[in-house]
């Protein structure tokens, strides 16, 4: 039986590597800010012998690596291929992205290093399949750590105090090589979005106070994902009626 010209054998395939990537997310959370190594054979002495997996992380890997594979479908288009291909290996740094900077309030500098590091081999290879692609992603990360260095910059100046910490401009950074110039303008406004109202949120109900730092990776996550899952067109369309207050006239 296939779904979305998939067969399902592969659906349950990527969701069962998926739960495992999860596994290895779980334990990467763990050894990252302690600057321990990941690739080791402690993960089966410690964890997998002890076996207590955080299982919200193991089973959202699954399911959002089978929901990318049920939206995106599999075409026979090379860049196609390359972009269903680097989102499934993004889904995992961007899972423990959230994780790390939600409990600890830091994105740990290894793990911005290696989603920079496949960004520019996913980059370099767009560019060998369609040069003007490849530059769109080069720019990408330019713009994506540019925005946020100015935000951080000018942020700090008016309030006197670290406005966005560097470790969102890194991750910006790194995420434009996977988004392109034009995407990455959408994870930042979205971001922006949900952050601003989760804010409120927080404050009204009283869960947080003004002065209080909320750190700003989960809301990158997230809207990284939200570019991935929801087409681009659907999107801009959506940002475009949200930013206006209804008054784009435009259609999909």
């Amino acid at each position: 039986m296939d779904i979305n010209n998939i067969n399902i054998v592969f659906y349950i395939l990527i969701g069962i590597v998926g739960v495992f990537i999860g596994m290895f997310i779980d334990w990467t959370n763990i050894r990252l800010p302690e600057h321990k190594k990941v690739f080791s054979k402690d993960f089966f002495k410690i964890y997998i012998k002890n076996f207590k997996p955080n299982y919200l992380i193991v089973f959202a890997s699954g399911i959002i690596c089978i929901s990318i594979l049920f939206i995106m479908g599999w075409q026979d288009n090379a860049t196609h291929k390359l972009k269903l291909i680097k989102y499934l290996i993004l889904t995992p740094m961007l899972i423990s992205a959230f994780c790390i900077d939600k409990k600890l309030q830091i994105i740990p500098n290894r793990l911005n290093l290696c989603i920079f590091e496949v960004g520019l081999a996913f980059a370099f290879l767009h560019g060998m399949v369609n040069i003007y692609d490849g530059i769109e992603f080069l720019l990408g990360g330019l713009l994506g750590a540019g925005i946020f260095l100015v935000i951080t910059l000018v942020g700090g100046m008016i309030a006197g105090k670290e406005a966005m910490g560097f470790g969102d401009v890194k991750l910006m950074g790194a995420l434009g090589l996977f988004f392109g110039w034009k995407m990455i303008i959408a994870v930042s406004l979205i971001a922006f979005l949900i952050a601003a109202i989760s804010s409120i949120f927080l404050m009204v109900t009283k869960k947080k106070k003004s002065n209080e730092y909320i750190p700003f990776g989960p809301f990158i996550v997230i809207a990284s994902f939200i570019v991935i899952l929801i087409p681009s067109n659907v999107l801009i369309f959506s940002l475009f009626k949200i930013f206006t207050l209804g008054l784009y006239k435009g259609s999909l």
